[in-house]
């Protein structure tokens, strides 16, 4: 396995379609690999070897289980910094417009069996009934359709909930940076935010950690819901002092329009929930777009979840209530 190897398996995993030599050669640009389409199938040929590919007659390549196991395990350091490059990338090109609520925002894609579909709506419904979800938009679709570029397993149901990195898009698109820095657990008492009890830095991680802290089963987000006490998942970011006002604007703006949940801002060069912030910066949490999943999991319903997955037009999603309706009795 070589930086080139690992990088058409991730172009295959991503795609899920079957691709030639003359395909994948191009979607290699973007990860900085530049080969003909000759070096490209003499790379296919030994990953074919390895049984990490399976020819598809004439058309192509597609990846193997084999394949997606090694790619999950795999050169961890080309991985590093990979969350918060990621989230850089998709805050540059989210092009959502509040005014007109229509553009590109930032899916989490999750995935559940459809023997479960039941048991988990029974939760996440009252999650999106609660100020613990970033929107009350959603996508669902069955086995084998597509959300985004994201195909849905077979057996499974998919759901795209809003990925809370949006807000960067939207903050950047106003001139605001924003700075993400850590994603954790927050406790809730009484209805109130108190403290994080865990964090995971973006800088230099491999793995979202909201992903994380869901499959350490460290949260109790259904218990922040019904008795106000609980542990519910949140990241803590930084803008910098002087777009204090016009980003607490622009979160208002956002939640009158149903878009950011909670967002809580801190006070100049000082901790919040005593997080220290840097340099003329204030600090800002805001809730975890997969809370939704973190309850299911609390619940007994396994997911599988891949956090900020792709670029979705925001005027085709549904509300929480006519999704479900859609997918119950499609």
């Amino acid at each position: 396995m070589n930086k080139v190897m690992y990088s058409i398996l991730r172009v295959l995993d991503r795609q899920q379609n079957i691709m030639g030599s003359t395909e994948l050669a191009r979607e290699l640009l973007p990860h900085g690999i530049e080969l003909s389409e000759r070096t490209v199938r003499h790379y296919l040929k030994l990953l074919d070897e390895n049984g990490l590919t399976f020819v598809q007659g004439k058309r192509g390549r597609t990846i193997t289980e084999k394949g997606r196991s090694e790619l999950n395990n795999s050169f961890v350091s080309e991985k590093v910094n990979f969350v918060i490059s990621k989230m850089d990338s998709l805050s540059y090109l989210t092009d959502f417009n509040l005014d007109a609520m229509k553009g590109n925002i930032i899916l989490n894609i999750s995935f559940f069996a459809e023997k479960k579909l039941r048991d988990a709506l029974r939760v996440i419904t009252e999650v999106f009934n609660s100020p613990y979800v970033m929107c009350n938009r959603i996508i669902m679709a069955k086995s084998g359709e597509r959300i985004g570029d994201i195909v849905i397993p077979e057996g499974t149901i998919g759901l795209g909930t809003v990925c809370s990195v949006t807000l960067n898009g939207i903050f950047l698109k106003a001139g605001i940076p924003v700075a993400s820095k850590y994603g954790g657990v927050m406790e809730i008492q009484e209805g109130i935010a108190k403290r994080f009890v865990s964090l995971i830095s973006y800088e230099g991680s491999s793995l979202d950690p909201l992903e994380i802290f869901i499959r350490s089963r460290m949260t109790d987000i259904n218990g922040a819901i019904k008795q106000n006490n609980g542990k519910i998942l949140a990241s803590f970011r930084e803008i910098p002092v002087v777009s204090v006002n016009e980003a607490e604007n622009l979160s208002n703006k956002m939640i009158r329009k149903g878009i950011g949940g909670k967002i809580l801002f801190g006070k100049p060069n000082q901790p919040l929930l005593d997080i220290p912030v840097g340099a003329d910066k204030v600090g800002m949490i805001v809730v975890g777009g997969l809370n939704p999943i973190g309850a299911a999991e609390e619940s007994g319903v396994h997911t599988e979840s891949m956090a900020m997955s792709t670029l979705y037009e925001y005027s085709k999603l549904l509300s929480f209530n006519d999704a479900v309706s859609s997918i119950l009795y499609q």
